[in-house]
């Protein structure tokens, strides 16, 4: 990371809170030097300089030609803080012209702008965060669920720190022992058999982190969709319940209900949580030949994101029954599309799911539901996180339903970057223990070992580059 981006430890400051119509604005500031240049600017700056840590002080941002602010300011002193600096941070009133007027008369006095994710750098730099709990800072602030939060908690309070410096030292032992070996005759140490022969010692320990490394690894895919969700589109026939389901899933009258077939022109969307899963969900225009230009665009449009869906919630009109269109669209998006599909018998209210269904469609899953009463919400909610936890290969894993404690309280990678390493180490392993069974020389199987140890401590920042961190960091919100 070049150093005189980031600024080593001279004062920044930034907004931690979005400015708008709030009670409160904070700003974050942190830095050598920094509570005396704030002191050069607030009414009380005796009593700032001389305040101890975690203590609060009331008074007034000041600039030479007037008031500013009344303020609230809490002093974190170095080490005692988020960033290991000393810092503060500024509670000023709320609205966009308090907080921005505060912010600059702090850049008049010695501050600069905090660059993305540049406090969280402190913190790491400082010894306060490994990498894992840096990147699961982000995960926190951008989670869309309950369970999501949960999950970056989780990795935020060292559960995943933990997992990966225990399989680290395992790892260490056994590498020690072989180039121990490796760098003294056998007459000058106590080898045992298995390091007399010149084979890898503690292998079944290594196995033991190998499997430990391999259900790290796989658990990405879980944890990717709790962070990023999952996309689902509302398809059927006009006039079916599209939006009234829709409405009722996202709990407000987004989409415009008719009588009228062919109401929705165009698709919309919503974020909602299904048990913990972030879906995002689009109600679209009804499927059928379509006179209208407007409308056949809208048709059009769903097609097109039905392709991209990773699941299709089609509604079939249950008073109205199943007609050729609906047979040939469930046909034909079985055979070309790789996504999900489920089934919904709407209007149950008024029309019961049939027993016998057309060849093709089967009664046992397809899922009755009425979207004016809410009748099989909880199957249908049930049926998406089925699915949804299907396509991600972990029925057999901690997280058997989405929310599960259990995925709480386990190790799990929450980015891209730790899974990679952590597939880096395993495949390094794997070829290692190949060796082994080979009867190949500690002097090949050595180097691998070291290079699985590598790849775990670039995971926690024990081994990183600046190139590597510059990237990972400038992805972080300002503030953070």
């Amino acid at each position: 990371m070049r150093s005189e981006e980031y600024g080593r430890d001279s004062p920044i400051a930034a907004f931690a809170t979005i400015p708008g119509k709030s009670a409160i604005t904070l700003i974050r500031c942190s830095g050598k030097g920094s509570i005396e240049c704030t002191a050069g600017v607030f009414s009380a700056g005796k009593r700032l300089t001389q305040a101890e840590g975690n203590t609060i002080i009331h008074g007034w941002i000041v600039s030479p030609r007037e008031k500013v602010d009344e303020v609230l300011i809490s002093i974190f002193r170095a080490p005692k803080s988020y960033t290991g600096e000393d810092s503060l941070d500024i509670c000023c009133h709320g609205g966009v012209t308090a907080g921005k007027a505060v912010l600059d008369t702090l850049m008049k006095n010695g501050f600069k702008d905090a660059l993305p994710g540049e406090f969280t750098f402190r913190a790491f730099m400082n010894g306060k965060l490994d990498l894992t709990r840096s990147e699961s800072v982000m995960e926190l602030v951008s989670a869309k669920t309950d369970t999501g939060r949960r999950h970056a908690v989780n990795r935020l309070s060292g559960v995943l720190e933990n997992e990966i410096n225990e399989i680290k030292k395992a790892l260490v032992e056994v590498l020690s022992g072989a180039e121990i070996f490796l760098d003294y005759s056998e007459d000058e140490i106590g080898a045992d058999p298995d390091e007399a022969a010149g084979r890898l010692p503690g292998q079944d320990k290594v196995r033991e982190t190998l499997a430990r490394l391999k259900k790290l690894a796989k658990s990405w895919q879980t944890e990717k969709i709790y962070q990023e969700g999952v996309f689902a589109v509302i398809a059927g026939r006009p006039n079916a319940g599209k939006s009234s389901l829709f409405n009722l899933l996202v709990k407000e009258e987004r989409s415009i209900v008719t009588d009228i077939p062919g109401t929705t022109r165009d698709w919309i969307e919503a974020w909602i949580s299904v048990e913990g899963i972030p879906v995002r969900l689009a109600d679209t225009a009804g499927l059928r030949e379509a006179r209208d230009l407007v409308e056949k665009i809208g048709v059009e449009r769903s097609r097109e994101l039905m392709e991209e869906a990773e699941l299709v919630l089609y509604i079939i009109d249950g008073e109205a029954g199943i007609n050729p269109d609906d047979t040939d669209f469930i046909n034909e998006y079985k055979q070309k599309t790789k996504g999900t599909l489920l089934l919904l018998w709407n209007k149950a209210d008024i029309a019961s799911l049939p027993k016998t269904l057309p060849a093709g469609i089967c009664s046992n899953t397809t899922i009755s539901v009425s979207a004016k009463t809410g009748e099989g919400v909880a199957e249908l909610t049930g049926a998406i996180t089925a699915a949804v936890l299907k396509q991600t290969d972990r029925e057999d894993s901690n997280t058997n339903t989405a929310g599960d404690m259990a995925a709480v309280e386990t190790a799990a990678v929450g980015t891209a970057r730790q899974k990679n390493l952590v597939e880096t180490a395993a495949a390094a392993i794997e070829e290692a223990l190949h060796l082994a069974a080979s009867d190949e020389p500690l002097d090949l199987i050595a180097p691998l070992l070291r290079e699985a140890v590598n790849s775990l401590g670039e995971i926690t920042g024990e081994v990183s580059t600046a190139d590597i961190l510059e990237e990972m960091f400038s992805r972080f919100c300002v503030g953070k």
